[in-house]
């Protein structure tokens, strides 16, 4: 006769019990699971709504203009804050810097990251693809103020650059404090974020692809051009949407390497916000940028047809 089981110990049948009515709360809850999709969603709505509130707010701002003598915005309502960004050349100097900054800092980063982005996909070396992967994260653990007084120190009158050319009896540059430097510094700033757009992109190609097309007699830039380029569209779409985008709102690397002369539209809203009080101009300012940079990633969809970044399209075909 086997002898009789041991009672578990208190606790652990205490810990059976509370499973126990955790099942059963969950199995009164399974009929409501068609809702579960749409409580998951709940945190997104949340995000939008608090989004939405502020562009409210942030449009009721720039519709009001600021009473010079009380310092008080206005209570009547007026375009007259859009109309002093069309009119005035300093406003007018600022928005084009920042989109003509914006659309070379996206142009370069797309031409560098590309292959950076494809040698590391493709190669089949181990320790290459380590190195390559080490050095785009290796930025991310260096604050973006930290990046930008480096490069202060490498385009300072007496910094690496013009140390180097005076020792190959070049004569120096003045490069810092200028437009130029702050391209320079966006760059090497986003550049890893195009990385990380392209790499699913070409990760998601076929070798054997390639190959077919290799051996089908096109040459290495004809299968670039007509096959790794149409299939990494998605990637290149994201990286040139998340390049521009943020380069657009840039505020640090301007104002430190700019120095102060070469102002992005992010400083010119801090500056009427905490230098001026001037918080209509510099929501009206907010709702420029909003909507003509919204557009053109509009556009951009709309043209290359990528209105899902291409995963749908890319799944069906």
């Amino acid at each position: 006769m086997p002898p009789a089981p041991h009672p578990a110990p208190l606790a652990t049948r205490a810990r059976w019990r509370v499973v126990d009515a955790l099942d059963a709360a969950t199995g009164a809850l399974r009929p409501a699971r068609g809702l579960l999709p749409y409580l998951y969603l709940l945190p997104a709505f949340a995000i939008i709504l608090v989004i939405v509130a502020g562009l409210y707010y942030i449009g009721d701002a720039s519709l009001r203009v600021l009473d010079r003598a009380t310092f008080r915005p206005s209570e009547d309502l007026s375009l007259t804050n859009f109309v002093n960004i069309y009119e005035r050349a300093g406003y007018r100097s600022v928005m084009w810097r920042t989109f003509q900054g914006a659309a070379i800092v996206t142009a370069v980063c797309l031409l560098l990251a590309f292959p950076y982005a494809y040698l590391m996909v493709r190669t089949p070396s181990r320790l290459l693809r380590k190195v390559l992967l080490f050095n785009l994260f290796l930025p991310f653990f260096l604050g973006q103020v930290v990046r930008a007084y480096g490069w202060l120190i490498i385009l300072g009158q007496q910094g690496l650059v013009n140390t180097t050319l005076a020792g190959l009896g070049l004569p120096g540059v003045s490069i810092l404090y200028t437009n130029t430097a702050v391209v320079i510094g966006l760059i090497q700033y986003m550049l890893p974020f195009a990385v990380l757009m392209l790499a699913p992109a070409l990760t998601a190609i076929d070798s054997d692809i390639e190959a077919a097309s290799e051996s089908l007699g096109a040459r290495w830039w004809q299968t670039l051009w007509h096959v790794v380029l149409p299939l990494a569209r998605p990637g290149i779409v994201a990286a040139v949407v998340v390049v521009f985008t943020i380069t657009l709102t840039e505020f640090a690397i301007p104002a430190i390497l700019g120095g102060g002369t070469n102002d992005y539209v992010a400083n010119a809203i801090y500056d009427a916000f905490f230098r001026v009080s001037d918080m209509g101009a510099g929501s009206a300012l907010g709702i420029v940028l909003i909507v003509i940079g919204t557009t053109l990633a509009a556009g951009l969809f709309a043209a290359l047809g990528t209105g899902t970044m291409g995963i749908g399209r890319g799944a069906r075909t």
